[in-house]
């Protein structure tokens, strides 16, 4: 932990600021968590985190956008060892999967209280992870699902053509099919087509299950 050794050291980003002051307040009474830093989201944010060097980002209601997930990756890059709690999420099973991907280790939904937000604090400092039971069931059930996806010795026989990959690159950051069209210049109905494709090739359910499997693989994406 930064600092003193017996106190975890969080940071606090969220929009709202009554939000920042109050759960400020909340963990600051406690007297194993120091609260070094609060801010909005904001171009020089990321300076101030770094600057703190905190072991806890305690990030308030993400999106899956690509604008949010590219600041975890640079918070990530910034700061390996950082550990970040998503608080005021919703109960998407895929979006959680995402932000797993990018790094989350705690992953609290809308109707948390403020002691389950400290004790997600907690337990995350300890080197543990938390999400909600029925996020967990998600998560197991994903990783058993994986031993029955389809079977492959060599990219060539996932059969995806290289405007396909093109496409597994970009669903990998988060993109939607609309953002997708605009990032290749396409139509948007087109992106949905080829995505549809590719989910009948691989035997895959979902778009970001078709980058699982390319993962698997060795393909880098």
């Amino acid at each position: 932990m930064s600092g003193d050794e017996s106190r975890a050291a969080v940071f606090l980003l969220a929009q709202n600021r009554l939000l920042r002051e109050a759960l400020s307040r909340v963990l600051a009474n406690k007297s194993d968590i120091a609260v070094v830093g609060s801010c909005a989201v904001s171009p020089d944010c990321l300076q101030d985190i770094s600057a703190a060097r905190p072991d806890i980002l305690l990030i308030d209601s993400f999106t899956t956008s690509r604008e949010h997930l590219e600041f975890l990756r640079e918070v990530k890059g910034d700061l390996p060892a950082v550990r970040m709690i998503l608080i005021g999420m919703d109960s998407d099973g895929q979006n959680f999967l995402q932000f797993i991907r990018e790094g989350a280790m705690g992953y609290i939904v809308k109707d948390a209280s403020a002691m389950e937000v400290v004790a997600a604090v907690r337990t995350v400092a300890d080197g543990g992870a938390v999400c909600s039971p029925e996020l967990c069931s998600f998560l197991f059930s994903f990783a058993a699902r994986q031993n029955q996806l389809p079977s492959f010795h060599a990219r060539s026989k996932l059969g995806l053509t290289t405007r396909e990959q093109q496409l597994v690159g970009l669903i990998s950051q988060g993109l939607t099919n609309k953002e997708i069209a605009n990032e290749l210049q396409l139509a948007e109905n087109t992106v949905r087509n080829h995505v549809h494709r590719m989910l009948r090739k691989l035997g895959a359910t979902h778009r970001l299950a078709v980058v699982d499997i390319c993962r698997m693989e060795g393909i880098p994406v």
